[in-house]
């Protein structure tokens, strides 16, 4: 009796512990209120992540509402995900990078050959 008590114990800590597993995989899935620093000031652009796996689909929607689409990836907690910005002088590849914590995230964005800056963007609530 005693070894069918340890192993049913056994079998409901293990059952117990596969839902906080299956929730460690983190998710960016939904929409992402961001801002960039630019030498004009404070950016701030609505992001919409579809998730896949670790691939990203990317929707992000400007301050005069013009949206721009791009791809990227999730890796643990590491973000990664560029758009094709249009510009007077044709489009220009802008990199962001950087790191999740829960409903908040923030790293560096690459705009093209002018240089790196800093961004923030919390998870915005249903």
């Amino acid at each position: 009796m005693k070894m069918h008590a340890s192993r049913l114990a056994g079998l409901l800590t293990a059952i117990g512990f596969f839902p906080a597993l299956l929730a460690g995989a983190l998710s960016v899935a939904g929409e992402w209120a961001l801002t960039t620093k630019t030498k004009q000031g404070d950016v701030a652009w609505k992001v919409v992540f579809a998730q896949d796996g670790e691939a990203l689909s990317v929707t992000m929607t400007g301050p005069k509402g013009k949206e721009i689409k791009g791809a990227g990836s999730l890796k643990e907690d590491k973000i990664e995900w560029s758009v094709k910005v249009p510009t007077p002088k044709g489009e220009m590849n802008v990199v962001y990078t950087g790191t999740v914590q829960a409903e908040e995230m923030s790293g560096e964005v690459q705009r093209g050959n002018l240089g790196k800056s800093g961004w923030a963007a919390k998870k915005t609530p249903f």
